[in-house]
């Protein structure tokens, strides 16, 4: 085989790779918005942190910068190795740091002020939440759309990521007073629950039933 046949049959099976490897336009479209947007949302962090006044806050928010490098990364790297990703189970990194409370305690809320040049640590606190939020739902739409099980898995582990973040700061601004969680009076929501009435006598018979048809 001489030169020129060799340098064909290496375009070829570099062009045969390629086309393997090619991403639907919707799920790389997507992959790299949601790269761009977490790129931003991780130099906010670094505005969010050195603005806040409270150690634990700024904690909580060095350690979410943190994993949300770690994750961009990831994407980068789920892209360059057009779709290969090492199948790591995630783990999750919810981390309680406050007991929840539930109900209403003295809510006050302050009205906006325009002319801030500084962000207070709850407004700090709802901004960091809200992108997660966000997050969550776009990465899951972005999961939702792709083709590319790799590219699926990166996106519905961020969006795993971004909820667990959110829970977090959930927990801090609900321990502050900041976010704080209605609750329907007790006879509301005993009235709604004996809506569901008393589990049936047939219950029992019904679930052996099914489980007898499973085994067909």
């Amino acid at each position: 085989m001489n030169r020129f046949q060799q340098q064909g049959q290496s375009q070829g099976q570099q062009q045969g790779q390629q086309q393997g490897m090619r991403y639907g336009a919707h799920e790389f479209l997507a992959t790299q918005e949601t790269l761009s947007a977490e790129c931003t949302n991780i130099e906010l962090y670094g505005v969010l942190i050195n603005m806040c006044q409270d150690a634990h806050l700024r904690d909580i928010l060095s350690n979410q910068q943190r994993r949300m490098v770690q994750c961009y990364q990831q994407g980068v790297n789920v892209l360059i190795s057009h779709g290969y990703q090492p199948s790591v189970p995630h783990t999750p990194q919810t981390n309680v740091y406050e007991q929840l409370q539930i109900g209403l305690h003295n809510p006050q809320f302050q009205p906006p002020n325009p002319q801030t040049t500084r962000l207070s640590d709850q407004a700090i606190a709802s901004v960091a939440l809200n992108v997660h939020k966000l997050g969550a739902l776009t990465c899951m739409n972005a999961a939702l759309e792709s083709a590319n099980p790799a590219l699926r898995q990166f996106h519905a582990t961020s969006a795993n990521t971004c909820q667990e973040m959110a829970y977090e700061l959930f927990q801090f601004a609900n321990y502050k007073g900041y976010y704080q969680v209605p609750q329907l009076a007790n006879h509301t929501m005993n009235s709604m629950l004996q809506a569901y009435g008393q589990p049936s006598a047939q219950q029992p018979a019904f679930q052996q039933q099914m489980f007898a048809s499973q085994n067909y």
